[in-house]
């Protein structure tokens, strides 16, 4: 009886949205203008995505705040002030919360609600969603803003659940305010959040521990705050910024440098090495001479001038060849942005411990037990990242016609058509999925719900209930993305945008998660497919 209850009781909406974030939010207000009834289902206690989770010290923007924001309204545009020009999270969140309040959208979303499945209908023509409480719900549409850095990883060591004093994950952080003060604290990982979190916390602990297991590079963000006047010089011209955005590489305002480094002469490429290091944001990454992520003499080149930057700030020389990079060049992973990063570890309460010299075997009841030793510690951050991408994608049980598991799909690599829509999953649409342009998140997740809105406003005029991709575009799409992928040399990097995670089980053979062939090409393909009719997919 219980049974036919839940059924009967079973909310049926035109569209579902899996995440309250940026892509959540965004989407919803698309579809309101289209008239749909949808509803959001949001793990955390309220919106916000990213910046509700991530509240660790020193957590804020590593691309510019005013080409970060949605540009959907001009009345939101005149009515938001960044207070700085790499937002902290604190201000993020007041500026998400400002815009589900002025769209009035929190009375679709529904808070504390893990979608834990969703399994298509086929008779129906319609996806059921189930949440870790047993509540179900009914769609034709299902949209996914899960976010490709939401599924958060801890250290496989033993013992993480033996530790007597309070433990952290950066993407977890408590909503209020942790206190460092005469604390021995242990942080594990040198990833993008401990990156940010270190120096922050350096400042008030008594002892600040931090287990090495990779060096990133890094750059230094030159932040500042953004006046009255400054920032009603940006609102006058949001719009060249957005229409910047909108033909660089990876979405953010800085456009490649067209030389090849090694035909600069020495004395020029180093002043403009220098000229771009002293600049604030990823102008040394993304506004670098392009064959930087192609030719390895030109990486070289540009990692050692990096590397002496670090041990021009650093002081030990041991330490700050410890924080050089061995295994990887100057941005072939993702480069944190950061604020006096090498500078804590010149004070006298920062130890850098590497583990690849003494590994970690095990968490204790009183800290952090080495090879060669056992650090006592009062409290414990772990900084150890995210099963990127697909991450969140697996952790929810997505079956298709037949019963068919997502998982199983995308057991060697994520398929999809433009990183919208999988082939053999009707209606599910992903916001920002696998194998789409990213860089700039904001401007990138713009492009996929704008994108995704005019296909469903297509369906709209022409009575299609369903839409599916064809097998063979499917194909040709993710061999696009491999051989975009391939030629760079990230693809022979580890990391969570190869797909490789040492924390996370089975997460040890590369994979590409994302397309890496120029966000201008992504648009000029996803415009052609839309004003070509969407020739590419199967409609019912």
């Amino acid at each position: 009886m219980s049974a036919v209850l839940a059924v009967t009781n079973r909310q049926t909406y035109d569209a579902i949205i899996i995440g309250a974030g940026l892509s959540g939010i965004h989407q919803l207000y698309r579809l309101r203008e289209l008239g749909m009834k949808a509803r959001v289902f949001e793990a955390g206690a309220d919106l916000g995505g990213t910046w509700y989770w991530n509240r660790y010290p020193g957590a804020r923007f590593d691309s510019e705040s005013w080409s970060y924001g949605y540009s959907f309204s001009d009345e939101l545009l005149n009515e938001w002030d960044w207070k700085e020009h790499f937002s902290p999270q604190s201000d993020n969140l007041e500026y998400l919360n400002l815009v589900a309040d002025k769209f009035d959208l929190r009375r679709d979303m529904q808070f504390s609600s893990c979608v834990t499945a969703a399994h298509w209908d086929d008779s129906a023509n319609q996806w059921t969603v189930t949440l870790e409480s047993g509540e179900t719900a009914s769609a034709r549409f299902l949209f996914t803003a899960v976010g490709i850095l939401s599924a958060h990883t801890l250290p496989r060591v033993p013992g993480l659940e033996t530790f007597r004093g309070p433990a952290y994950h950066t993407a977890r952080w408590p909503h209020t305010p942790v206190d460092f003060s005469g604390k021995r604290v242990g942080i594990i990982g040198t990833g993008a959040s401990a990156i940010q979190a270190i120096p922050e916390i350096a400042k008030q602990a008594k002892q600040l521990t931090v287990f090495q297991r990779r060096p990133n590079w890094a750059a230094p963000l030159h932040n500042a705050r953004i006046g009255k006047a400054e920032m009603e010089e940006i609102r006058n011209r949001y719009s060249q910024i957005y229409a910047r955005c909108a033909t660089t590489p990876g979405w953010f305002i800085h456009q490649p440098d067209p030389r090849n480094t090694l035909e600069v002469p020495p004395e020029e490429r180093e002043a403009f090495w220098e000229k771009k290091y002293a600049e604030p944001g990823f102008g040394i990454w993304m506004g670098n001479f392009s064959d930087i992520q192609l030719d390895e003499k030109a990486n070289a080149a540009i990692s050692a001038f990096i590397a002496s930057k670090i041990r021009q700030r650093v002081k030990d020389p041991k330490v700050a060849d410890k924080l050089i990079p061995k295994d990887h060049g100057f941005g072939t992973r993702r480069v944190p942005l950061e604020s006096g990063y090498f500078e804590a570890y010149n004070r006298d309460n920062v130890l850098l411990v590497d583990v690849n010299e003494t590994p970690i075997e095990r968490i204790t009841p009183a800290g952090i037990s080495t090879r060669d030793k056992e650090h006592e510690f009062d409290m414990l951050i772990y900084a150890t990242g995210f099963d990127g991408v697909t991450g969140a994608f697996d952790r929810i049980d997505f079956r298709g016609p037949g019963g068919v598991r997502l998982r199983d799909v995308w057991a060697d690599g994520p398929r999809t058509y433009l990183g919208q829509l999988v082939d053999g999953f009707p209606n599910l649409l992903m916001v920002l999925g696998p194998h789409t342009a990213r860089g700039n998140i904001p401007r990138a997740i713009e492009h996929s719900v704008e994108w995704q809105t005019g296909l469903l406003r297509f369906m709209r005029e022409h009575n299609y209930i369903r839409v599916e991709t064809r097998p063979e575009h499917v194909a040709e799409w993710t061999q696009t993305v491999v051989k975009a992928a391939q030629r760079l040399l990230s693809w022979k990097v580890d990391s969570w945008q190869t797909g490789v995670n040492r924390n996370v089980e089975g997460r040890s053979v590369r994979r590409v998660l994302g397309y890496n062939g120029n966000a201008v090409n992504y648009r000029r393909v996803t415009a052609e497919v839309a004003a070509g009719g969407y020739r590419e997919f199967v409609f019912r």
